[in-house]
């Protein structure tokens, strides 16, 4: 009579699952179904142990959350939070959307410092490129900034239009924490998770397909740090 309470009781649980499913958005439902495997596996475990059948409950339960730690350690190496990539130089931090590829960023230092860059009219921001003529990395940012927003940016520019693009970043050996935010991913992230992340910026970034030639180093660097942590 026990058991079948219990069985009773866990057929509930999982109908009132399915039920809340249902209700559930897509990409919210496709990451609930990943627990889900576990989650049988815990309500099992724990419905032997009450029932006396600790030998065949206590190594469910322990599968169980075995499972779900590994579970949360991947899902945290993954994308960070919004899917989004940040490069930060002196005078600015850039950020770009992974999935939209929308870029945007606010200024560090200068005279328009505490600026948003999609705030900026095109004067303002070639007059923030004149400022930034002698700092090689920011510069090279705000350009490939200028040539996603604007395409036709430079007919309109003062300076020199080869300024800046192409050189090497001056702020010394790329850290590992700037690669992990250059690739959007979180501390942990495994060989695949790099490639991958590396190949989807790519996709946006590479001069041959319009990118930023100055981007796509960054991109290309910070892969090549994390990479070697796996050598």
């Amino acid at each position: 009579m026990t058991i079948i309470f219990y069985m009773l009781l866990a057929g509930a649980v999982l109908a009132l699952l399915g039920l809340v499913a249902m209700r559930m958005p897509p990409a919210r439902l496709a990451t609930t179904l990943r627990y889900f495997l576990p989650g049988v596996m815990g309500i099992a475990g724990l419905a032997l142990t009450l029932v006396g059948r600790i030998s065949l409950g206590a190594p469910l339960l322990f599968l169980a959350f075995t499972i779900f730690g590994r579970m949360r350690s991947a899902a945290r190496a993954k994308r960070s939070a919004g899917g989004r990539s940040h490069v930060r130089s002196a005078a600015l931090e850039m950020e770009l959307d992974l999935d939209s590829g929308d870029m945007n960023g606010v200024v560090l230092a200068g005279s328009m410092e505490g600026a948003e860059l999609g705030a900026l009219d095109l004067e303002a921001l070639l007059r923030l490129r004149r400022e930034l003529d002698c700092d090689a990395e920011s510069l090279g940012l705000l350009e490939a900034y200028l040539d996603r927003r604007m395409p036709d940016w430079r007919a309109g520019a003062d300076a020199d239009d080869s300024a800046g693009l192409g050189t090497s970043p001056g702020s010394g050996a790329m850290t590992k924490q700037e690669a992990y935010q250059i690739l959007g991913l979180g501390p942990g992230a495994g060989k695949s998770d790099i490639s991958e992340a590396h190949r989807r910026l790519m996709k946006r970034m590479h001069p041959d397909t319009g990118g930023s030639e100055f981007l796509a180093s960054r991109i290309n660097e910070a892969k090549d740090v994390l990479l070697r942590r796996h050598d």
